[in-house]
């Protein structure tokens, strides 16, 4: 069988192969790479490994971001591919590693280093990504497909207690269908992240999302509202197949004696078991050996802890270190 690694594809193969694809997210659809395509500062790739009939046999989808402009632009570029690669059983190792290859190779041109992040157990991708380092990484992972009354049992008692003072305070979550909040979204995530002292994507991203991925049900916007209906908190949600992926999350600080994040994450996971989803994925819970506050939040509602880890290739080894001081400047600065 000839193998052709290309850069274009039918767009209705392309969903098809993802929808079918036991490992198929949101991250390797069409839908997203068109939210990273006309988001600010992303450079959205994707390559394909096809058949002689142009049949898709595998797929890697990412994103180059660069998250500072000027003379520090070129210190700040990286690259993610979440929820893939994707391979059908039928293509060789061979041709795996040529469609990795070409993708890694488009890249290493203008980024340090390249992030594979992975959602499930990809252990049998170690000899085809030869060139990455595998590292430990955590997730927590909600079980959502059980009744309301079982996610709450659940949750830790001093979480449900915060979880009951926000709505005796008149807290309650909007969703939002249109860019009418987007403002107040945006400023509660740039304000979270400046906090945390990390850098927070361009309003762009979200706007797409809303433009793109909206219409196909594949992303929700929540926001809490206190009872003088002020917007306190907020949090997007990415949505595909039986997947609730937690997205961006941010809250006013001068409001976090009202419970925003706890409220709001427990909305979400009575709406996702409403609507027949079954996996809430918390997006993330640092690596194991090193201390992450998030990681304690998400612990405290239940949940299974995972460890599928990242595979990290670096490009440029220099740039890599002046990066990394630089994010210690950047902290300190902040």
């Amino acid at each position: 069988m000839t193998v052709n690694i290309v850069t274009s594809i039918e767009p209705e193969k392309w969903d098809v192969f993802v929808f079918n694809h036991p490992d198929g997210n949101i991250f390797q659809t069409r839908y997203m790479y068109d939210v990273y395509s006309n988001t600010k500062g992303y450079v959205a790739k994707a390559f394909f490994a096809v058949d002689e009939s142009n049949e898709i046999l595998g797929l890697i989808s990412g994103v180059g971001i660069t998250e500072m402009e000027g003379m520090f632009s070129t210190f700040s570029r990286h690259g993610v591919v979440q929820g893939g690669p994707l391979f059908s059983e039928k293509l060789a190792f061979d041709d795996r590693k040529s469609l990795i290859n070409a993708y890694d190779a488009a890249l290493k041109k203008y980024l340090i280093y390249n992030d594979i992040r992975n959602m499930f157990d990809q252990s049998k991708l170690n000899d085809i990504l030869s060139d990455y380092l595998y590292h430990e990484h955590l997730d927590f992972l909600i079980d959502i497909s059980q009744s309301e009354e079982e996610l709450w049992k659940d949750i830790h008692k001093p979480r449900r207690k915060n979880i009951n003072r926000s709505e005796k305070q008149g807290v309650v979550i909007v969703e939002m269908s249109d860019l009418n909040n987007m403002d107040e979204f945006i400023r509660l995530i740039n304000e979270t992240y400046t906090n945390v002292k990390i850098p927070y994507p361009d309003r762009s991203l979200f706007e797409n999302a809303m433009n793109y991925l909206l219409p196909k049900k594949y992303v929700k916007f929540f926001i809490a509202k206190n009872e003088a209906n002020h917007i306190i908190g907020c949090r997007a949600v990415l949505l595909y197949k039986d997947m609730v992926y937690d997205w961006y999350a941010g809250a006013d600080h001068n409001y976090l004696d009202l419970y925003p994040n706890d409220i709001l994450v427990w909305h979400i996971l009575k709406w996702g078991s409403a609507n027949n989803y079954t996996v809430f994925d918390f997006g993330g819970a640092g690596e194991p050996d090193k201390p992450y506050g998030p990681r304690e939040f998400k612990r405290r509602f239940g949940g299974e802890l995972v460890n599928y880890g990242r595979y990290t290739r670096i490009y440029s080894p220099l740039k890599l270190w002046i990066a990394k001081k630089g994010m210690f400047l950047y902290q300190k600065i902040k």
